[in-house]
């Protein structure tokens, strides 16, 4: 089977979810025997080429950075891609109305849906026109679904037929440990700190987060892992300002081992990411057994289960805060309770599993088409 993912910058990963994913997926698919291709921006030349990496055959679309560049890349990507012989898998529909390509060319396409992108509060209406716009197209278009969440599904049921959707939720690998980096940075101690890792973006709840943790004094402190622009982005300056001296902004972190160590080691993970499905960034906690503290919506409470605590805004998550201080009995049932539903649902060879499986059956299913039309072609002719 030959898979061709799109969607993404590029591997190995470097940026986000979406590129961790391709780099994962390609690597297992070519340990199984498959060939993968990633398409790769390649903001540097002007040039097209491809190359090998780890056995993941890389094919570099020259485009520059921003929005403008991205779409190029997309169409450029979709473009060549539909010429190929395989399964096209397009992470993220940001671009959807392209796949008009793959049906005009008869190739087959699985597209992960991702989360509900056109809901998030930094776009502009123009922005979730367009979002919205591209998702109702990628559930027209690709010849079949990948939701990353039940609720994802439910809500693409309005655009197309049930049947045509696939949950697969993310997968992480466990983390132990053996596998954390020996030292933790900045002075940190075991269990001696909490820790949110996401975007500074209002749907986060980073405000709300920072808030409640600084409305008294804490015995341990807040890490908080984000790019910070406070002299350029208002709400950036926004969440420092509301922040007290228990709370630390130490950047963005790109070394997976120092992210590991620091997952394993904290007392408590906060998520408030309000908008999406499955959040990856909540699947790893749950791996390195992380006590959750999360948003209450139907999307976390799906992903993290009954052993995580919710808040809906800042009050209530200052009393979380308060409950938990020194309750270490809480915080082990919490974790234990993390650790079941990983296994449970999220275990990164079930997932990678589930993604070979779906890809198989429309690799058939086109393997099919092509014979049925030779054989036509063939009857035809004599």
């Amino acid at each position: 089977m030959r898979v061709l993912i799109l969607g993404t910058r590029g591997v190995p990963a470097c940026h986000g979810g979406f590129e961790t994913f391709a780099e994962q997926l390609s690597l297992y698919l070519v340990s199984r025997g498959h060939e993968a291709v990633v398409y790769c921006q390649n903001v540097k030349t002007n040039e097209r080429y491809e190359d090998n990496w780890r056995g993941v055959e890389r094919i570099h679309i020259p485009a520059p950075e921003g929005p403008a560049g991205t779409i190029r890349f997309d169409w450029e990507s979709v473009k060549h891609s539909s010429e190929q012989k395989g399964i096209v898998l397009t992470l993220g529909y940001n671009t959807a109305v392209f796949s008009f390509l793959y049906r005009l060319h008869g190739v087959p396409q699985v597209m992960n849906m991702d989360g509900l992108e056109w809901r998030r509060e930094k776009w502009s209406g123009l922005q979730k026109a367009w979002l919205w716009f591209n998702e109702l197209a990628g559930s027209k278009l690709a010849s079949h679904l990948v939701a990353d969440h039940p609720g994802i599904k439910e809500h693409l049921m309005r655009h197309t037929d049930r049947r045509k959707i696939t949950v697969i939720p993310y997968g992480a690998d466990a983390v132990t440990e053996v596998n954390t980096s020996s030292q933790l940075p900045f002075g940190l101690t075991n269990k001696n700190y909490f820790l949110v890792i996401a975007r500074p973006e209002p749907e986060n709840s980073l405000l709300e987060i920072v808030e409640a943790y600084s409305s008294l004094p804490r015995k341990v402190p807040l890490i908080v892992l984000g790019r910070y622009l406070p002299d350029t982005i208002p709400y950036h300056r926004t969440v420092m300002d509301a922040a007290s001296k228990d709370v630390h902004f130490v950047g963005a972190i790109y070394d997976r081992l120092v992210v590991q160590s620091l997952r394993y080691h904290a007392r408590a993970y906060i998520h408030g990411h309000k908008v999406g499905g499955t959040n990856p960034s909540l699947v790893e906690s749950l791996a390195a057994g992380n006590a959750v503290i999360a948003h209450d919506n139907r999307f976390t409470r799906w992903v993290a289960g009954g052993a995580a605590r919710y808040f809906a805004g800042t009050q209530e998550l200052a009393e979380i805060f308060d409950d938990i201080a020194d309750n270490d009995t809480q915080l082990e049932r919490m974790r234990a309770g993390s650790l079941r539903r990983h296994t449970e649902d999220f275990t990164q060879e079930d997932v990678l599993g589930s993604y070979e499986k779906l890809l198989l059956k429309w690799h058939e299913s086109a393997q099919k088409v092509v014979v049925a039309s030779r054989l036509r072609q063939t009857i035809s002719g004599t």
